[in-house]
């Protein structure tokens, strides 16, 4: 589970924004100081950029301002592979610098070697892409022997005092009997929470055979999340979860986690790309919201149930209803946290 600190920076950073009436806030920064990366993964829509804007990124004091713009006590960062940036262990710095949470989103290839640049901190955890068991992983990225390399990496972020969660795409076909094995595994391994999601189908990604409908999703995710182990720990609300079993309705949040990179700010959201503000403020009150989203028909968001749209929902909806904290409360006795 995450520190107790993070827990109470966002729970009092949602009770402000309500009591200040405020409805659209964002919970967590996506900051993606790079497109660049050392995979390249089937299901992936993040990379397809020409060369010349695989080679820029952002400097540290662009990344240091949007997080100060945005406010979000969040920051995710992911890519590209944010390790192949020159100054990322000063990006780094420079937010937690701010008392921001810091996901520093890797696929742990160069994770190891690159451990002597970044400080322990409560404020730093390393987000390891972990697509499955080896074998499952190793296809969905593209690449023999990934799965042990991060194993290594992740054994020693923990020995060096890194707090490290894991991050798990899921698509059609994926076997929940392995899945839950897997958790095992990272349980026994020493990560601190588990995050799951299932894939969202971008328009450039090599591979589109394999994302998931919102019914496959569903019944996938009941699968794999009856009769919890109480072991299992995850980096993620009960709410959430709930949604995606199909027990619990949430409308999307596409304001709940926006996207900054070397275009701007992504309207409308992280796996979307319309158009790019040059402020936040620009994002948030010019974007057409009701626009996206299932509730709107937009059949870009017809299947989507990923983690960065309907999160900051579930955390709305704990703290917002007696409905949805009754429906956290049920499913953390169930064992679903």
């Amino acid at each position: 589970m995450p520190p107790l600190s993070q827990a109470f920076a966002v729970t009092s950073y949602v009770l402000r924004q309500r009591l200040r009436g405020v409805k659209r806030y964002p919970l967590v920064l996506m900051l993606e100081p790079l497109f660049r990366c050392n995979l390249a993964c089937a299901g992936c829509g993040k990379i397809q950029f020409p060369a010349e804007i695989l080679r820029r990124h952002l400097t540290p004091e662009q990344c240091w301002a949007a997080a100060e713009e945005c406010g979000a006590p969040i920051v995710s960062i992911p890519g590209g592979e944010p390790l192949l940036h020159p100054q990322i262990d000063q990006v780094v710095a420079g937010i937690v610098a701010q008392k921001r949470f810091v996901y520093l989103c890797t696929n742990a290839l160069k994770l190891e070697e690159s451990l002597p640049k970044f400080k322990p901190s409560k404020y730093l955890a390393f987000s390891v892409h972990m697509d499955g068991p080896r074998e499952e992983h190793d296809l969905a990225v593209c690449r023999p022997g990934t799965y042990e390399i991060a194993l290594r990496a992740i054994r020693a972020a923990l020995d060096g005092g890194f707090r490290v969660t894991t991050n798990t795409t899921l698509f059609r076909g994926a076997n929940p009997q392995r899945m839950r094995t897997f958790f095992d595994e990272m349980m026994r391994l020493g990560v601190e929470g588990m995050m799951i999601s299932p894939g969202y189908s971008y328009e450039k990604a090599p591979d589109q055979d394999h994302f998931l409908a919102r019914q496959q999703t569903a019944d996938l995710f009941r699968s794999l999340l009856a009769r919890p182990k109480r072991s299992w720990r995850f980096n993620q609300t009960p709410l959430f979860l709930e949604f995606l079993r199909g027990n619990y309705e949430l409308q999307c949040s596409p304001w709940g986690s926006p996207s900054y990179s070397i275009f701007g700010w992504q309207r409308p959201c992280y796996l979307l790309g319309e158009g790019y503000c040059q402020t936040f403020r620009e994002l948030m009150e010019t974007t057409d919201w009701p626009a996206y989203g299932h509730k709107s028909g937009n059949p870009k968001c017809r299947d989507c149930m990923v983690h960065c749209g309907y999160e900051p929902s579930a955390v709305a909806a704990t703290f917002g209803s007696l409905r949805g904290f009754a429906a956290t409360a049920r499913a953390t006795l169930l064992g679903i946290s």
